[in-house]
């Protein structure tokens, strides 16, 4: 008997409601709050909540800005610290079918000017805290967007900016508000934006599907048990805090709040709120390795562990961790990725590695999680895989759920992005025999200051600026406490003068203070023969500097 050309496993085996449903983060919250209706969800500062209630002023909030006439397609933004708010809006947006955009605190008004404008914020949910720069930013736009103020008691200054606070526009909803998930994946659920290395920032949008998968992404890499009490170092606000939001959720854990990342603050809520879990930059790590003594705590009841990214931990830093009972495990990622996708995985005979062994593994960014399918290190231009011997640099290229849909109104960076069926991160690196990656260079001169991405044009940008400024290049300088600063080199123009105290002053003017440079080094440029300047002399001469 021949066969038809039909596939017998798909005639009458289509989708429907009762077999297929989008994917969403959304969904872990209503599953905690109805199997641990009393567990803690939010523990911050004098305020506490249950999964129950935070349900609640999740569905009031969506429901308070369908009332303002926010759904489907429009954009929320929200500038705010670790707070109570800021976690709520990770599902309460949505909810609505709106997009949420978190904004980085540490910004100027021009560049948030820019992203409420590109990404057209119909509302602005901020904190009193950065009210003096939001107030600047909103000067600068000709549409604004209703503006809603988070007025925490445990904020100091600042000014109430809007209509009305947070807890008012709360009670404005309702606590059974009906929901439903997207009817497709697909749907953006949030907008984060990038400086890159050229002109103003790239918006990356993400699918409720990649934050579904990330989310249970951080779980698998990280062999979370049920409830985990998650401490707040990292800033919600960077790649969706990782998608930690939506992870703690999932796992029916307690999210613990830090308005002020400090190690004082950080060691107080490890001992008082046993603290199972954080997240944070090398700059958090640092500090914690070198407080006081009389404030550190350790840990001997359970292992304390933590993810950082960015430049990796020194052995140093890794060790005294250790010490107080804390395990480190290095993760790697970009804005385009949902935060971490790659992670080092960990191998039991490792155990046996005297200590500054372990630490040169942990030092490796590793392999990828389980919900992202590929990854690689080729030639960029012929996407050609690079040998896995430890030693030849190639591009890192990643594939898979947990990548972006693309840039939001920039096709040309979308499709440069993914030439060649891979995402293109700019990084580069090489892969060990054993399959781990370990990035070695930043083919996009990205400096990394306190986690943070600083772009180099950016900052060269602002000191061309400067009448005394011929030439000016930067690129990133070591730096113990930061990971990396920028440092200039600047040629200054014949018969002017500037001095380094001036140009970082004048730097600081027109830029967010993290981002101007740390050092200046005057002199002729390194160039190649065809005028383009050498930034791998700078670098090397960057380091050399005496601290």
């Amino acid at each position: 008997m021949q066969r038809e050309d039909i596939n017998p496993f798909e005639l009458g085996l289509e989708r429907n409601p009762a077999n297929h449903v989008a994917l969403s983060p959304l969904s872990f919250l209503r599953r905690a709050a109805q199997v641990y209706p009393e567990y803690p969800s939010v523990i911050d500062g004098a305020r506490r909540f249950t999964w129950r209630q935070t349900y609640a002023r999740c569905r009031r909030l969506a429901s308070a800005l369908r009332q303002l006439g926010v759904g489907q397609g429009d954009t929320v933004a929200i500038m705010a610290p670790n707070v109570t708010a800021m976690m709520e809006a990770h599902f309460g947006v949505p909810m609505t079918g709106a997009v949420l955009n978190t904004l980085n605190v540490r910004l100027d008004a021009e560049t948030l000017a820019f992203m409420l404008r590109h990404g057209e914020a119909r509302v602005l949910i901020t904190d009193r805290e950065f009210s003096p720069v939001i107030s600047r930013a909103l000067a600068l736009l000709d549409h604004k967007p209703v503006v809603i103020d988070i007025d925490d008691p445990e904020c100091q200054g600042g000014e109430l900016l809007g209509q009305m606070d947070y807890e008012a526009l709360l009670a404005t909803g309702d606590a059974q508000c009906a929901w439903e998930l997207p009817a497709d994946e697909w749907q953006a659920i949030t907008l984060s934006y990038t400086s890159g290395t050229t002109g103003n920032p790239k918006g990356v949008v993400y699918h409720h599907r990649g934050a579904y998968l990330n989310a249970l992404g951080n779980v698998l890499a990280w062999n979370m048990a049920a409830h985990p009490v998650y401490l707040w170092t990292l800033p919600m606000f960077h790649c969706n805090g990782w998608c930690f939001p939506w992870t703690i959720a999932a796992v029916a854990g307690t999210h613990v709040c830090l308005r002020r990342v400090e190690a004082k603050a950080i060691f107080a809520a490890i001992r008082d709120h046993g603290v199972s879990h954080f997240s944070g930059a090398p700059i958090v790590l640092n500090a914690m390795i070198n407080a006081p003594d009389d404030i550190k705590v350790q840990v001997t009841d359970r292992i304390v562990e933590c993810t950082t990214g960015g430049a990796a931990p020194p052995p140093t830093v890794i060790e005294g961790l250790e010490s107080l009972g804390m395990n480190v495990t290095q993760v790697y990622g970009l804005t385009e990725v949902y935060g971490p996708t790659v992670s080092c995985a960990w191998n039991r005979e490792w155990d046996a590695l005297p200590a500054v062994g372990r630490a040169q593994i942990k030092a490796q960014q590793g392999v990828c999680y389980h919900i992202q399918e590929d990854l690689m290190v080729a030639n960029p231009d012929t996407l050609t895989p690079c040998p896995m011997d430890g030693q030849t640099i190639g591009e890192v290229f990643m594939r898979g759920n947990a990548v972006m849909k693309g840039y939001l109104k920039n096709a040309e960076a979308t499709a440069e992005a993914f030439a060649g069926g891979w995402f293109h991160t700019g990084d580069l690196g090489v892969l060990h025999p054993n399959g781990y990656l370990q990035i070695k260079d930043r083919s996009k001169d990205i400096v990394i200051s306190g986690g943070e991405n600083i772009s180099t044009i950016e900052v060269e940008d602002v000191l061309y600026r400067h009448p005394a400024v011929l030439e000016a290049a930067v690129v990133a300088r070591p730096d113990e406490k930061w990971g990396e600063t920028p440092c200039a080199f600047v040629m200054l123009r014949a018969g002017t003068d500037a001095s380094e105290a001036q140009l970082i002053a004048f730097c600081r003017q027109h830029l967010a203070h993290f981002k101007a440079p740390k050092a200046v080094v005057f002199g002729a440029l390194p160039k190649t023969s065809t005028g383009k300047v050498q930034k791998f002399l700078l670098r090397e001469r960057a380091k050399d500097l005496k601290k």
